[in-house]
């Protein structure tokens, strides 16, 4: 009887036999054994569609585009949200090991460096006794001329007390600042070399549409040149950083250390300057903000001229007209720029432009808000004379004016407030029921003071509290409630549903319409 294990030998008998055998034909037909040849496949290759390329625009642009290293005479505690925090457990960069990791990384990869000066040692002073030189931020930058001028960011260099561009093949050269605009967030420097600089043009904001593709070259965490690509995905954006808000948003991926640096479409031109970046987490979420061209280009033009910014002033406080508040004053569309208070000696004060009025139009062009009217007076000459359309007493007007200068500090004087008396009796109040709250003559006489407000009413709903006082309705000064309720009944009987209230309190000015149709 068999088993399978006493059958093993006999197979493998068998096939080492059978080997054998083979071997020996094989032998007795050539005399020598054949080579035994294996076959393999081909590496696998795909004819892919050809699709464009960066690679062209990048290698023309990419010497034209800097890092910005500043440095000033302080210790840096914290980043300024545009490169490498230099704040080291209580330490400045300058002041770690040679033989530190992050000294060694830095180093490495282009970021901030020990040099002569941070050897001195903590305690050494300046040649004048100041605070020796130290990293403080990072950015990026580009040339505009050949002769060395070229753009960041102001708040990449607003603090800074010395200035270093490290160029796309690594040479580092000095700079000096030629003048920054803190309102638009632009600076200029210049780098005196004998080399012939490659720079770059500014691209035109009309043929610049949302879609259209851009590459973002700069510095981003200092990592030197960067490329990123992306679309242009809105235009036109206030991001409340100041009055000229216009900002291009891209998709490019845009980092600390991008700040500065440019935005440019497939032929090579300047379409924006890199600002600010929207990050809830601190990295790039897609969502960046360039300065367009239109208006970089002629500050930096003012800059390298002056090193200052020249801008028109019209000197009046401006708010948004709102549907509810174009309602109360008759204007069949919520445009323009309502005038909260004209400043004293202002051009708009001596033009005849009163509070109420809207400003409609400016040398013939519709003003859509208060930043648009903002925008168009900024960059109006200082003494040109323009014609000014407003929206007054129902009816149109035109005002001639000359143009002023804004000033260095255009911070409005506060604005003194009354409060309400504790002695004031329930007995001499008057009840506006039908708006929400009650009011009080003020102790100037010249106005009433809301005494409370009705959480449930429309009056709360936009904002009115206690103690705020209500200067005119429907820009007719009131000095009591029946001054409000005559005003409110004209508006009535001329088929208004809203009227328009002028409220002043310790913020400032502003107008509230509100409706007076109810009851």
């Amino acid at each position: 009887m068999f088993t399978t294990k006493s059958l093993r030998p006999s197979i493998k008998t068998v096939l080492k036999t059978s080997t054998i055998a083979g071997l020996a034909a094989v032998m007795l037909t050539s005399g020598l054994p054949a080579t035994i040849s294996q076959s393999f496949a081909e590496a696998v290759k795909v004819d892919a569609p050809q699709v464009p390329s960066f690679a062209n625009v990048v290698d023309a642009v990419s010497p034209a585009v800097v890092s910005v290293r500043v440095q000033s005479r302080a210790n840096p505690v914290s980043d300024d949200g545009n490169g490498f925090s230099f704040d080291f457990g209580g330490r400045g960069f300058d002041e770690l090991p040679n033989d530190h990791p992050l000294k060694r990384f830095f180093k490495e990869f282009g970021g901030p460096r020990g040099d002569e000066r941070a050897e001195r040692g903590p305690g050494r002073r300046g040649p004048h006794g100041e605070g020796r030189l130290r990293p403080t931020s990072q950015g990026s930058g580009f040339f505009i001329s050949e002769d060395g001028y070229l753009v960041t960011n102001n708040h990449v260099v607003s603090d800074g007390s010395a200035f270093t561009v490290i160029l796309n093949d690594g040479t580092e050269l000095d700079a000096k600042l030629i003048g920054k605009d803190s309102r638009t967030d632009l600076a200029v420097l210049k780098v005196d070399d004998k080399r012939k600089f490659t720079y770059v043009s500014w691209a035109d904001d009309n043929q610049v549409r949302v879609g259209d593709w851009v590459v973002a070259v700069g510095n981003p965490f200092g990592l030197g040149g960067t490329v990123t690509s992306g679309i242009i995905s809105a235009r036109g954006r206030d991001i409340g950083s100041g009055p000229y808000d216009d900002y291009l948003q891209v998709d490019a991926a845009v980092n600390r250390g991008n700040s500065g640096g440019p935005t440019f479409n497939l032929s090579g031109e300047v379409v924006g300057i890199n600002t600010a970046i929207f990050s809830p987490s601190g990295g790039n979420v897609g969502i960046a903000f360039a300065i367009p061209a239109s208006v970089a280009k002629d500050v930096v033009a003012d800059l390298m001229k002056d090193g200052s910014v020249s801008r028109g002033w019209l000197g009046v406080q401006i708010q948004p007209v709102s549907k509810d508040i174009a309602e109360s004053l008759g204007l069949s569309e919520a445009n323009g720029a309502l005038v909260v208070e004209p400043q004293a000696g202002s051009p708009g004060e001596k033009a005849g432009i009163k509070k109420g009025d809207v400003v409609t139009a400016l040398n013939g062009d519709t003003i859509k808000d208060p930043r648009d009217l903002a925008r168009k007076v900024a960059g109006i000459r200082p003494g040109t004379t323009v014609d000014v359309a407003l929206w007054r007493n129902g009816k149109s007007e035109t005002v001639k004016l000359e143009i002023g200068t804004l000033p260095k500090d255009d911070k409005e004087a506060a604005k003194d407030s009354g409060t309400q008396s504790e002695e004031a009796q329930p007995s001499s109040e008057q009840a506006l029921a039908d708006l929400g709250m009650t009011v009080v003559p003020s102790d100037d006489g010249q106005s009433v003071t809301i005494a409370s407000v009705d959480e449930d009413s429309d009056a709360s709903d936009r904002g009115l509290k206690q103690g705020e006082k209500i200067v005119s309705v429907n820009n007719q000064e009131v000095k009591s409630a029946d001054d409000i309720l005559k005003v409110i009944s004209t508006a009535k009987k001329d088929g208004r549903s809203k009227a328009l209230f002028q409220i002043e309190a310790d913020s400032g000015s502003r107008f509230v319409a509100l409706p007076i149709d109810q009851g």
